[in-house]
């Protein structure tokens, strides 16, 4: 029998309730300050979406485009989306006589037809567009800004992990370095000239940078190495690395050496990963973990302890065979102590994620205690 009552109808899926907060994004950098005077202070690490990808990535792009004291720009682009302040301040350098050279992917999946039309305005005012090498897409996040100082010609640079789309840093986590760093720099313009100048792949000699495929593969495998000879040295061994996909053989097969040998191995991998981790004698000392949340975690930051003398990296590429031999990637070391510091906080709170998912040696997930309000999320504790 009724009680009289009307039975409680419950929310649409895709009401309020079930919604995330809005968040506002920081704008970290100075605003009575340009983007090439703050780099010229020191190299800034900015993290999306916490950073606000407009006020960073997006405001380095569009100084450098109005800026009369600007000599070139050089850029990668894999999705851009269908509005791009990135493409609008490409468009913008060209119209103003500037040297605009862009290397577009046109096969990335499920952009091409976007990436087709922003090429033709980018042709159209004067850009010239590169549509990437036979064999090899451009995954890289690379930008080159070439300005004329008071005191010579200097470069400033952007390296990230993630793409250059304002639409897709509100929900993905990337982190790009700024920097005038000389030999940095003088390793994109050697990558950009090569990559416009010839159809060869790109060559194996860089100061710096770790680039795919000439020279990436190699770097991380010698890295490796190096912390399997300080735990075979009694001196301990570290390795943690964040990536979205681990499969390539030969990188697999170095961590389960590493392992065997004493190194502790970290891992947070948010999709594929071949390796089983906690088998005995063979991978008993690496741990796979996957972070899921409000954000889609998409950084790619590799840390290797050497020794005490921690080297950290960034970049775009997971540790996939694809992405070490038939992409253009790149990846910059980043060794200012104070975003050597954010980076280790960084990755320490994410391997420390009480809602992580751990993988165990039988290739099953298990899930941590779900996020509280006594122990939130640390995408939420990041945004507060």
């Amino acid at each position: 029998m009724s009680s009289g009552r009307l039975a409680k109808t419950p929310s649409p899926i895709n009401s309020a309730a079930h919604s995330f907060p809005l968040f506002q994004p920081r704008k970290p950098l100075a605003p009575d300050l340009t983007v090439f005077e703050q780099i010229d202070r020191g190299d800034i690490l900015v993290h999306h979406p916490y950073d606000d990808f407009g006020a960073t990535v997006g405001r380095f792009l569009e100084e450098a485009a109005v800026d009369p004291e600007v000599l070139a720009l050089k850029m990668t682009l894999y999705r851009l989306g269908d509005q791009s302040l990135v493409a609008d301040a490409l468009l913008t350098a060209a119209q103003r006589g500037k040297d605009v050279t862009v290397l577009v992917e046109l096969k990335a999946r499920f952009d091409e037809s976007r990436n087709v039309g922003w090429v033709r305005k980018l042709e159209e005012a004067g850009a010239q567009v590169i549509y990437g090498m036979v064999g090899l897409k451009t995954h890289a996040k690379v930008a080159l800004v070439v300005r004329k100082t008071t005191k010579g010609v200097r470069r400033y640079a952007h390296i990230g992990t993630g793409n250059y789309n304002a639409s897709t840093s509100r929900f993905y986590t990337d982190l790009g370095l700024l920097t005038a760093d000389a030999e940095i720099t003088a390793d994109l313009t050697d990558l950009f000239n090569q990559l416009t100048g010839s159809s060869r792949e790109p060559g194996s000699s860089y100061r710096k940078l770790l680039v795919a495929p000439g020279t990436m593969l190699k770097g991380f495998l010698d890295r490796i190495d190096r912390e399997i000879g300080q735990a075979k040295a009694g001196k301990g061994g570290r390795i943690r690395v964040q990536i979205n996909g681990l499969e390539d053989p030969e990188i697999t097969g170095a961590l389960y050496r590493a392992s065997e040998a004493g190194v502790e191995v970290s891992l947070l991998v948010r999709s594929l990963s071949v390796l089983r981790p906690g088998v005995p004698g063979v991978s008993d000392r690496i741990r796979v973990l996957c972070v899921l949340g409000r954000f889609l975690e998409h950084e790619r930051i590799y840390h290797f302890g050497n020794g005490g003398a921690d080297e950290y990296l960034i970049g775009s590429a997971d540790w996939r065979p694809r992405n070490l031999r038939r992409r253009v990637e790149v990846v910059t070391p980043v060794s200012s102590p104070p975003l050597v510091a954010r980076l280790d906080a960084l990755l320490t709170a994410l391997f420390a994620e009480p809602s992580a998912w751990t993988l165990g040696p039988d290739g099953a997930y298990v899930r941590g205690p779900r996020p509280s309000a006594e122990r939130p999320h640390l995408h939420d504790r990041l945004l507060a």
